[in-house]
Parts: C-alpha cells; sequence; structure tokens
C-alpha cells in the first residue's frame, strides 16, 4: 500500500482517540474499583502482612481488585509513610502487586471488543438507576471497561492499514532490537503512568500482526520500569521509609528485568509452547490470531517467576535498600501540625481516612496528656505548671482545625456511603476531642489559677475526693477514646450507659462537700464553691466523652442499616 492511500490524519485522529478512550475507560475503572474497594484495602493490606509471601499474596489480591499496580503501589508508599506499615511489610506487598496487575493484561487479550458498547450502555444505565453509591461505581467500571474495549477497536481500526505499509513495516523491524523495544515501553509508560495501558496497546498492535512477540516482551519489560515513576512521584517529601518503599520497587522490576533481557528468545519459545496457537493460519493472519493471547500469557510468566524468585532474597534487597536509603535520626516535631494528613491522598478516599484516623489518635494523645496533668494540677499544682498546659489546648485547637479542614475538603470528592458516614463520625469526634482539650483550658487552668489567686488551700480529705472524681471521669475518657480507636463496639456501649452510674457518684460528692459551708474554717465557703465548680466541670468530662462514644455506634448503626446487618444500639448522651 502506498503513502498516498494512507489517510493519515483520519488515522492519526483514530488512533488518538481509541488512545483517549482506552485510557480514560482504564482510569474510570480503576478509580472506581479503587473507590468500593477502597474501605477493605487497608483491612487486606494489613491482615495479609505478616511475612513476605502473605505480603505478596495481598499485593497481588489488592492489585487484581483495583486494576493498577501504579495504584497499589501508592497506597503502600502512603501507609508506610502515614506509619500504619512498616517498610518490612511493604516489601512482599510490592512485589506481589507486579502479579496482581497481570490480571488487567489478560481481560484486555479477551477477544470481547464487540460486546464493548454492550458494557457501556449498561454500566450507564446502572449508575443512572442505581440508588446506593456503591452500585453506581459498580455501574462505572462496567462502562469503564467498555470504553477500554472500544477505544482498543478503534486503535486497531486505525492501525490496520499499516499492515502493508512498508515504511511502518521497516520502522518496526527497529523494535526487533531488544533495547530500543525496552526503552519504548518505559517512555511510554513514564508519560501515561500505567503499565496496564502499555500492554494493552502492545496486545492491540499484536492483535493487528503488527509486532512479534519477542519485541512484546521487550516493551513489556520497558512498562515495569516505567511504572516505577508514578510511584517515585508520591513519594517526595515523604518519610524515608516511603522512599525505601519506592527504591525496593525499582530495584525489583530492575532486577527482574536484567535476569530476563538475555534470554528473550527462549522466554518467548516457552510462552508459544504454553499459548494456544492457530496453526491454519500463516503470516500476518497468524501474528494477529496468537499474539495477543501470548502477549499476556509472557507478562504473567515474567511476573509471576520474577516475584517467587526474588521473594527468597527479600531479606537481601531489604538490606541493601536500608544502607544505601539509611534512616535518619528523628527530628523534634510540631505538635501543632499534622503527622499524616497528606493531600496527596485526597483523591483516594479510603486511605485519606485512614490517615485522618491515625491524626484523630495523635489529638487523642495529646489531649489525654493534657487531662492527665490538668486534673491534679487543679488541686495543687503552680502557676508554671499551669502556663504549660494551657499552651497544649492552643497545640490542640491548630491540629482540630487542620484535620478537621482536610475532613471538609476530602467531603467535596466522591464517596460511598460508607466512607460518607465515616468522615461524619471522625468530624464529630475531633470536635469532640477539642471541646475536652477546652474544657481543660476553661475549666481546670482556670480553676487552678484562681485557687492560686485566692490562696485556698484544700483539705486533704477534700483533695482525695475530687482526685477519686477525677480518675472517674478520666477513666470513661479513656475507654470512649480507646472504643474509637478499637471500634470496640461493647466499651462504647458501656461509656454511652455510664451516665446513671456517674451521676450518682458526682452528687454522693456533692453532699459530701455541703459540709464545708458548715464548717467553722472560714476558707469553707470558698472550698466549697471550688468543689462544686470542680464536680461541674468533671460531669462536662464525662458528658464528652459519652458524645465520642456516641458518634462511634452512630456510625455502626448507619453503616449496618446500609448492609442490612445487625443494628447496634445507640445512647444519645444529654447535653451538657
Amino acid at each position: 500500500m502506498m503513502a498516498s492511500q494512507l489517510d493519515l490524519t483520519v488515522m492519526v485522529s483514530s488512533f488518538l482517540g481509541g488512545l483517549s478512550l482506552f485510557l480514560y475507560g482504564l482510569h474510570k475503572m480503576t478509580e472506581a474499583l479503587k473507590t468500593v474497594a477502597g474501605v477493605g484495602l487497608k483491612k487486606i493490606l494489613s491482615t495479609l502482612t505478616t511475612n513476605r509471601f502473605t505480603g505478596a499474596l495481598s499485593g497481588a489480591l489488592v492489585t487484581s481488585i483495583i486494576q493498577s499496580s501504579s495504584v497499589t503501589t501508592v497506597l503502600v508508599v502512603g501507609f508506610v509513610s502515614a506509619g500504619l506499615m512498616t517498610f518490612t511489610q511493604s516489601i512482599g506487598v510490592i512485589m506481589g502487586a507486579n502479579v496482581g496487575t497481570t490480571v488487567t493484561a489478560q481481560i484486555i487479550a479477551l477477544d470481547i471488543t464487540e460486546y464493548s458498547l454492550l458494557m457501556i450502555f449498561i454500566g450507564f444505565f446502572v449508575e443512572l438507576m442505581a440508588k446506593r453509591a456503591r452500585v453506581q461505581y459498580y455501574g462505572v467500571a462496567l462502562m469503564g471497561l467498555g470504553l477500554l474495549f472500544f477505544g482498543m477497536e478503534l486503535i486497531g481500526n486505525a492501525v490496520a492499514p499499516l499492515r502493508e505499509y512498508s515504511p511502518f513495516i521497516s520502522f518496526m523491524k527497529d523494535f526487533q532490537n531488544v533495547y530500543v523495544g525496552i526503552l519504548a515501553g518505559l517512555v511510554f509508560t513514564a508519560i501515561v503512568q500505567s503499565s496496564s495501558a502499555t500492554t494493552g496497546i502492545v496486545i492491540v498492535l499484536g492483535s493487528q500482526g503488527l509486532i512479534s512477540l519477542e519485541s512484546g516482551i521487550a516493551i513489556i519489560l520497558g512498562a515495569n520500569v516505567g511504572t516505577c515513576i508514578t510511584a517515585a512521584l508520591s513519594a517526595i517529601g515523604k518519610s524515608r521509609d516511603a522512599v525505601k518503599v519506592v527504591a525496593i520497587h525499582i530495584l525489583f522490576n530492575l532486577i527482574g528485568v536484567l535476569l530476563l533481557v538475555g534470554f528473550i528468545g527462549p522466554f518467548a519459545d516457552l510462552v508459544r509452547h504454553v499459548s494456544p496457537s492457530s496453526p491454519d493460519l500463516s503470516g500476518t493472519a497468524r501474528l494477529a490470531a496468537e499474539v495477543p493471547r501470548q502477549i499476556a500469557n509472557a507478562h504473567t510468566i515474567f511476573n509471576v517467576s520474577a516475584t517467587l524468585v526474588l521473594l527468597g532474597f527479600a531479606g537481601s534487597l531489604r538490606t541493601l535498600i536500608e544502607r544505601v536509603v539509611p534512616s535518619r535520626e528523628k527530628s523534634h516535631h510540631d505538635p501543632a501540625r499534622p503527622s499524616f494528613l497528606d493531600d496527596a491522598f485526597l483523591d483516594q478516599p479510603s486511605v485519606a481516612l485512614e490517615l485522618v484516623r491515625s491524626e484523630l489518635v495523635l489529638l487523642n494523645s495529646h489531649v489525654l496528656e493534657m487531662l492527665n496533668k490538668a486534673l491534679p494540677a487543679a488541686l495543687h499544682g503552680q502557676g508554671a505548671e499551669l502556663d504549660s498546659i494551657a499552651a497544649q489546648d492552643a497545640h490542640v485547637d491548630e491540629l482540630h482545625g487542620l484535620t478537621v479542614n482536610y475532613l471538609g475538603r476530602l467531603s467535596t470528592h466522591s464517596l460511598i456511603d460508607q466512607l460518607a458516614v465515616r468522615v461524619q463520625e471522625y468530624l464529630a469526634v475531633a470536635n469532640y476531642l477539642e471541646n475536652l482539650g477546652d474544657e481543660v483550658e476553661s475549666f481546670m487552668v482556670r480553676l487552678g489559677y484562681r485557687r492560686l489567686d485566692a490562696g485556698l488551700e484544700l483539705r486533704r480529705d477534700t483533695t482525695e475526693s475530687l482526685q477519686d472524681l477525677g480518675d472517674h471521669a478520666m477513666k470513661i475518657v479513656e475507654q470512649a477514646t480507646a472504643a474509637f480507636e478499637t471500634r470496640d463496639l461493647e466499651l462504647a456501649n458501656q461509656v454511652a450507659d455510664s451516665n446513671e452510674h456517674f451521676d450518682e457518684i458526682v452528687n454522693s460528692a456533692r453532699i459530701r462537700f455541703t459540709g464545708l459551708v458548715t464548717a467553722r474554717d472560714r476558707n469553707g465557703l470558698a472550698e466549697y464553691r471550688f468543689c462544686i465548680e470542680y464536680c461541674d466541670g468533671i460531669k462536662r468530662l464525662q458528658t464528652l466523652a459519652r458524645r465520642i462514644s456516641s458518634a462511634l455506634l452512630v456510625a455502626h448503626h448507619s453503616q449496618s442499616q446500609d448492609t442490612n446487618t445487625t443494628h447496634t444500639r445507640e445512647t444519645e448522651p444529654d447535653s451538657p
């Protein structure tokens, strides 16, 4: 076919349009699956990373669910940076992610392009008509898959005339050079940020008989290295452990490529041997029939083999990376600055919420530290001690503000029902923790200052009674925050039901303190007023603790209704 016979404008526009639909469909499918499955991703990664083998299994499982090894790697970088996963745990996950991404190639190699428009229609109809957000996202995922296959069909139709275009055939001969193919795969993957996209394009070219298996393998090897770019970008500004995750990802993929680069010919023969063949065809037609499945199988066999081999050397690779990227000594961290919140994960709500939860746990530790200091300081602390506690509240207020702002921005993203409920729960808990900090400053600290200004010295029996009240309140606050941290519904219910018993304790103390008014000591009235104010403040602490537990119980109740599971009773605490 002569150059004049090719309508380059139509061919290029069809190719670029098909490529855009392919990439957009892959992106929509990945985003939808990631959103739906994201709620359980942390659970999978945390429960299946006890050793490198189960870690590899979890990495393969997560990647096969969300259809992107790049997303899995970015998730792992975020988890390690936030302290939700150790560098050692991440090694197996990173290796397993390469196995999980082979599922995408196998799906793309299926010859089901004739059903692409039907998948787009069904997916659109489900998204339009479904009432529940989770079902809508399944529709988006199916529509994305349909767009992916439709884009593949457009690309295939666009490049079909090149089968007989001699300049292109001569150009493709350059890809018989292994290193040219690897470089092409690396560059294209770095640009589109998806090794699955590169593999898909190679399979389309193979389906038109435009590329040999050997050239396809070389491009796939380059794609395995190019996909590291996404993870490398995600680690910028992160902790040293996060950088180590990226380093192990790059090292693992490089070693895999180096192990195979000199044996592409024999490897291609092995793949042909285990793949379906079409001996009744010949030439370009045979290539078009055989190469797509062969490329998908080559991708699977290579990644599975590399993972199995290198898992045995995971310890050595970890030691090497730790020498190349040594950990820094821990620097002083500003308590008013977030330790976990990261804007890079706002478009991955399930991960962002895990980071918020970690931040709230840290905020809670600051509040508990303040309470542990303030309760006794109000009774017998000095000015310097009270000043120090008051300064801590400013840090709590700032950290609370940043956390609430982060949740506010997160709420603008598309959230499935379960994640939206969790956002509301975390907003409530953040506010109640901040209220606890305010109570420390406006109640405990100021009560201590008034005691010092009045020169009031509390009696020993009075101090002991007040300390006992403080211990009761502190225990309830600790139980409430522990229930939130561990999702312990039984403990949360205990806190929610604590009102009657706690009121009895406080009222009993109030009655005892009335004896101070009739005491002959001239400080009796001042001491009585101090004790009553202390009781009022203690009651407010207990109420806020109950509200923290209530937030957990309300969230669980809403999620249970959404999934038709057993409802957990929730008790709404009284207003302070």
